[in-house]
Formats: C-alpha cells, structure tokens, sequence
C-alpha cells in the first residue's frame, strides 16, 4: 500500500511542464520559453556595443549589436506588440534566432502544466507573435512565438542594412582624419 501511494506521488510530481519567463513591456504581461532564451542583460550593459540603424521599413529596430561573432537586431517589445512607448531597462538575446527583444521587466520564471493553442479570435499578425496561451494565477498570459518578432522579409532588409552600415564604418576608418 505505500509503494503505490510513493509512485502515484512521484508520477503527479513528473508531469510534464514547461519553465518559462515571464516578463513586462509596459503594463502588459507576456511569457517565453526559458530555453528560447540566450541570455538576459541590462540595457546599459549594451550600451556600448549597439550600433544605431534607423530603416522605415522596419521601425521596431533602431539598434543592432554584435555578440559571440553574430549579428542580432534589437526589437522594441513596445513598437512590435502596439503598446505605449517605455524606457526599456533590459534586453532578451534569444537563442538560435538573430533577435534581442527590449523589455521593461521579469517578472519571475515559472514552471506550467500546459500552454494551450490559440483560440480563433486571434487573427493576422498576432497569430505569428503567439505560440499560445498559459493561465497563471487567474491571469491568462501569452506565450511569444521567439521567431515571430521578425520575419524572413525584415531579417533581409535588416541584413542589407546592416552591411551598408558595416562598409560605411570601414570607410570612415580607412579616410585619414
């Protein structure tokens, strides 16, 4: 009797969950894969290394910066997802996908059962943004889509751009003062 009370115990605490992190741009609260996620850092911490580009074709990145011998365009969390413009303070590198994405906050990081499908009302640009919903605390959360900040379009306008700039900066360095 109590070796079957010890596994039925054991297999609730084994269900299967996923860590996420929960993070805020503005007053809105969003969450994404911890795996997704590179490294965490401070805005000011980047300060330095961030090149400023400014393309109106894709005004949610005004910044590019180099780490580990790659590229990766900032996304203004604000600018993408709509929401009143903030002074971000930190920036999350993403794993795998050449994006750092400015946010307000985290919030914590926490581990849920489920990520449940969108439901149909979410139509068009958001349905790329968001892989799902999680509902945590009598709050229902969305789940980012890690390669929905940017898409194959934006990546190579940004690419172009960003060698333009890269040979702009060559030059410069190559003229005599």
């Amino acid at each position: 009797m109590k070796i079957a009370m010890q596994d039925t115990a054991k297999s609730r605490r084994s269900r299967s969950t996923e860590a996420l992190i929960l993070f805020c741009i503005g007053t809105q609260t969003f969450a994404i894969a911890a795996d997704a996620v590179q490294e965490i850092r401070s805005t000011d911490s980047l300060a330095t290394a961030a090149v400023e580009m400014e393309l109106a074709e894709v005004p949610k990145v005004r910044h590019l910066v180099e780490r580990s011998h790659r590229t990766y365009y900032v996304v203004s969390g604000c600018v993408h997802f709509g929401l009143r413009v903030t002074r971000p303070t930190l920036v999350l590198i993403l794993r795998q996908i050449r994006t750092a994405v400015l946010v307000d906050s985290i919030e914590r990081m926490v581990d849920v059962p489920k990520v449940h499908a969108l439901p149909q009302a979410f139509q068009g640009e958001e349905r790329q943004w968001y892989r799902g919903l999680t509902y945590l605390e009598d709050r229902v959360i969305p789940v980012i889509q890690p390669n929905g900040f940017l898409t194959p379009e934006e990546f190579a306008r940004l690419d172009r751009a960003s060698k333009s700039i890269e040979a702009r900066h060559e030059l410069e360095g190559a003229v005599p003062a």
